[in-house]
């Protein structure tokens, strides 16, 4: 190992201590100083956000479509495949095409979408407004029949059992020589198959957790973001031949909570295969469900982990990584495992928030056989494995997957005006992928980190002073932050449609504890003639274009902790809630870890 490289290694040993104990410190912490300056949206961050919303807000059709066929088939190229049925279904613009067979299905960039929105959120409290917008036509559409066209449609066994080979089916070479023929590949979620037969609903199904965990944590990011308790009503999935089914956002958590009790070893994604990558995404939205006090049932996952620790990967004494499992099928009673850690990046992606030790283990892992680290090793783009680092103060593999990006990932700006960005990954397709796409523009956000949001600062925004009514995409805000120490309330907006730039507008101020007493200052200058709505609410008439605004509200915080509903009660409640914590507390251990020297590999074992 390098000179250059084992300093690196120790730097970030250290600054991941720094940074995990400044995180613990800065959840105390409400807001900047007064003299700090406030978060902003950089240029990226804005055109990123400008296509999402023209994808969120266009219309089209995820709905039931009588005679329909199925339209993946496994051995067909992508690019032969029609997408739409009679013209309708999602718009191509969402992305159905990365990662096939598992993840090629547009629900993936819903969520995926979603990540980045929550990031963006958190960098502008106070304007919430868009982002809702968004969230929720994410949302709705993953409860529409096309999100679940796999579950709905792959019935029985895969009609191409006898063609699987290790060219086409995941993890094949590890298959039992007596399941060869006989059995589905990755990609094929057979509902319908035994021992449980045909199960409609896609929610309530045994099997196809990584439709309901990934929606699960797409709700709770919606309610983080809006305060909003629309999923937490009951609302219908569409399943098996476009049978509605009625749920509720905690009533997954409640479902999802009765499998891990019942099931140490996890619920199955596709059927017969339990996946660590899925369970771990199903896992965060549990988590974040019990942070916003919504549910209390994430003992019962971290029951999991350790179950994942003891049986889903391998590790020395020396606490390196050995191995780690791809999928489990407890029927057939096999495990598809992958040398080392390098297929664990998704998998510590989704744990870092909520188990961030054993991420950071795994992460460390990759990094080091991946050469993240090595100055003389070139290394390829990883939007996952850079938004770990970044939230773990690794700063030179930060640096390096930037630099990677810009070479390999094609930023660009697009549209009629260039007023969009997106990652194309050199694809030469009509837009940017969407999934791959929104997971790098996590890291394009400048504030925060994919670990913070999940600590869920900004609780108090929902009562706080809020910007409402903007004229988005006419007007954008690349800032809204409430200083809760000088009682101001900080608003940066610009020209988003720059067609419309100068064009007379109106926003509203929410929340304000005294509306008579607010003073409202553009660019340093006071403005007059504020309209007072009632007692909480202003309205101000200004210009679409670049200006910032100083609304004092004479706001200065206040506490806000959400109360827990009682456990789930599923077997021995005790002992699932023994091993419940905060993310502080999460905070803490991952730091433990690192101190304590538990983060290994195989090149820097022994290294002072």
């Amino acid at each position: 190992m390098s000179q250059a490289n084992n300093a690196s290694r120790r730097a970030f040993l250290r600054n991941s201590a720094i940074v995990g104990g400044g995180a613990a410190l800065g959840a105390c912490a409400s807001s900047p100083s007064a003299t700090a300056p406030v978060p902003q949206h950089n240029d990226r961050t804005r055109g990123w956000l400008r296509f999402i919303w023209q994808k969120a807000t266009t219309p089209d059709d995820w709905a039931y479509r009588e005679n329909i066929e199925r339209p993946w088939g496994i051995n067909l190229p992508r690019g032969e495949i029609d997408w739409t049925v009679d013209g309708e279904g999602p718009h191509p613009w969402w992305d159905q095409y990365s990662t096939a067979p598992m993840l090629s299905y547009p629900r993936f960039d819903l969520t995926d979408t979603s990540y980045a929105v929550m990031l963006m959120a958190d960098q502008t409290p106070a304007w919430r407004e868009v982002y809702t917008r968004i969230l929720d036509e994410l949302a709705t559409r993953h409860t529409a029949y096309w999100a679940a066209i796999d579950w709905n449609t792959f019935i029985g066994p895969s009609p191409d059992r006898e063609n699987y080979t290790a060219m086409n089916a995941t993890g094949y070479q590890a298959w039992p020589e007596r399941v060869r023929g006989n059995y589905d590949a990755p990609g094929w979620t057979a509902n319908g198959v035994e021992p449980w037969g045909l199960q409609p609903d896609p929610i309530g199904a045994d099997g196809n957790l990584f439709f309901r965990g990934w929606l699960n944590l797409l709700l709770t990011i919606y309610k983080y973001v809006s305060g909003d308790d629309k999923w937490e009503r009951p609302w219908e999935i569409a399943g098996f031949e476009n049978e509605h089914f009625e749920w509720t956002q905690p009533r997954i958590v409640e479902h999802l909570h009765e499998q891990y009790t019942s099931r140490p070893e996890g619920p199955h994604c596709e059927n017969t295969k339990i996946w660590p990558f899925c369970n771990s995404a199903a896992g965060l939205g549990i988590y974040l469900s019990d942070q916003l006090g919504v549910t209390n049932a994430h003992g019962a996952f971290e029951n999991w982990v350790e179950f994942m620790k003891d049986n889903y990967m391998g590790i020395n004494d020396q606490k390196q990584i050995e191995w780690m499992t791809l999928y489990y099928d407890p029927l057939e009673e096999f495990k598809v495992n992958i040398p080392g850690a390098v297929a664990g990046t998704g998998t510590a992606f989704y744990l870092l928030p909520q188990s961030p030790e054993l991420a950071t283990q795994i992460y460390d892992g990759v990094a080091n056989v991946m050469g993240w680290r090595d100055s003389a090793r070139e290394i390829r783009p990883s939007a996952q494995g850079m938004a770990i680092a970044k939230s773990l103060g690794d700063h030179v593999v930060v640096e390096r997957m930037r630099e990677a990006a810009e070479r390999f990932s094609e930023p660009r700006w697009f549209g009629e005006d260039g007023d969009k960005f997106g990652w194309w990954f050199n694809n030469g397709e009509p837009w940017p992928r969407g999934q791959a796409s929104a997971q790098q523009m996590i890291n394009e956000i400048t504030e925060g980190s994919w670990m913070d949001a999940f600590k869920v600062k900004h609780l108090d925004k929902y009562t706080a002073p809020t910007l409402q009514g903007v004229d988005y995409p006419s007007l954008g805000v690349h800032s809204a932050w409430n200083d809760k120490d000088a009682g101001i309330l900080h608003i940066g907006t610009y020209a988003a449609d720059r067609s419309a730039a100068g064009r007379a507008t109106s926003w509203v101020i929410t929340n304000l504890p005294d509306a008579a007493a607010a003073v409202v200052q553009i660019d340093g200058e006071r403005m007059p003639n504020v309209q007072v709505l009632d007692g909480n609410t202003i309205r101000v008439q200004t210009e679409i274009g670049d200006h910032q605004y100083q609304i004092h509200t004479g706001y200065f915080g206040q506490a806000f902790a959400p109360s827990k509903p009682p456990a789930p009660q599923v077997g021995d409640a005790a002992v699932i809630a023994a091993t419940r914590r905060t993310a502080e507390q999460n905070v803490q251990a991952a730091e433990s870890v690192i101190a304590s020297g538990g983060v290994g590999c195989p090149c820097c074992a022994g290294s002072a």
